[in-house]
């Protein structure tokens, strides 16, 4: 045999073999997705008579601890019964979460403090402090009324810049005004008006509450300038997202940059979540439920605060290129998980883009 047949011989087994293994990886990410979606049926079917259940706080798509994809079924407490094996043949999970709720800094009882995997040796910044003007992303902010939240991120429609955070934290739970205006650092910090403004409230998805609800978002944005936001965290934070954002998905390694925990890394633990989140106190309770949230461990991913934060992927080796791709928008948790909507559903829903990095 010729060298040249030879290696005309070696690129067509070559080819084949390609074209084989690009068709088990079709094939295998079909059965995935086709995998998904039944759980996500027998999830959806079931939800609002396992909800009813006293002690029942949410469900989810996650995998049970022999990593098969399944309904995970999130309880306040141990020992909740009637909580079946199987729905239409998927397995389910219990998951003990407690209580959940949205996260402005001190409202609600039982919140962790920080204590999440943090992003390295950089210089500590304190994101309560006043900062110099443009604030970065990512430090304490809020309506004067509300105790303090995070700046998610910069915002634009290709005309104007905006601060994106949660309605409870820039427009108190549907209580404030449009044209009220939002100050950095928040009230529980030292801020104050009219030294402290960062700009006004421009619009708010309204929360419903109702534990029978199918709210989306909690989120809100704020008309401001460039000379007044940043578009990257403090020089301890991960730095400018990027404006291209990404699905979530299970396992996913994910970071963000808060008020009250900075930088902490975490997982995406669970999706397409249905979850009832407790917006006033253990004493005066306030119920909004969510559908198709996001659902992150470990529970030092965030605390009281930490709300309004942007979600990030954490690129690392061949992941690198997805490095700071938002994901979503963090509004609630409790010491063990936190919660965030996905950040797609919350641009579209102001018909605007992260500012960002391409």
């Amino acid at each position: 045999m010729t060298r040249r047949i030879f290696c005309k011989v070696l690129l067509v087994i070559v080819a084949i073999f390609g074209l084989l293994i690009l068709s088990s990886v079709l094939t295998a990410q079909g059965r995935s997705d086709e995998a998904f979606e039944r759980v996500r049926k027998a999830q959806e079917r079931h939800t609002d008579r396992l909800m009813a259940k006293e002690g029942v706080v949410g469900t989810a798509i996650g995998l049970n601890p022999n990593a098969r994809l399944s309904v995970a079924v999130l309880l306040e407490r141990p020992g909740v019964g009637g909580i079946p094996k199987t729905l239409d043949g998927v397995p389910v999970h219990p998951v003990v979460t407690g209580k959940i709720y949205a996260l402005p800094k001190d409202d609600n009882p039982g919140q962790g403090k920080g204590g999440g995997k943090g992003g390295g040796k950089k210089e500590k910044i304190d994101p309560t402090a006043r900062f110099e003007r443009p604030v970065p992303i990512g430090v304490s902010t809020g309506h004067p009324d509300v105790t303090a939240g995070t700046i998610g991120c910069r915002v634009t429609d290709g005309s104007n810049v905006y601060a994106l955070s949660n309605n409870h934290v820039y427009a108190n739970s549907n209580s404030a005004t449009i044209g009220d205006d939002v100050i950095q650092p928040g009230t529980f910090d030292g801020g104050s008006l009219p030294d402290d403004a960062i700009g006004t409230l421009s619009e708010f998805e309204p929360i419903v509450f109702s534990t029978t609800a199918n709210n989306v978002i909690d989120a809100a944005i704020a008309s401001t300038t460039t000379a007044l936001l940043g578009n990257a965290t403090p020089s301890d934070g991960y730095g400018t997202p990027k404006s291209t954002t990404t699905a979530a998905l299970i396992n996913q390694s994910v970071k963000k940059y808060g008020r009250t925990t900075g930088l902490t890394k975490g997982r995406i633990y669970a999706l397409n979540l249905t979850v009832k989140v407790n917006y006033g106190t253990e004493e005066n309770p306030k119920y909004a439920r969510f559908v198709g949230q996001i659902m992150i461990s470990p529970g030092g991913f965030s605390a009281g605060g930490d709300s309004g934060s942007l979600v990030v992927l954490d690129g690392k080796g061949r992941n690198r290129a997805d490095d700071r791709r938002p994901v979503g928008l963090l509004f609630a948790g409790n010491p063990l998980y936190t919660f965030a909507n996905p950040i797609d559903e919350v641009l579209e829903a102001f018909s605007v883009d992260i500012d960002g990095t391409p």
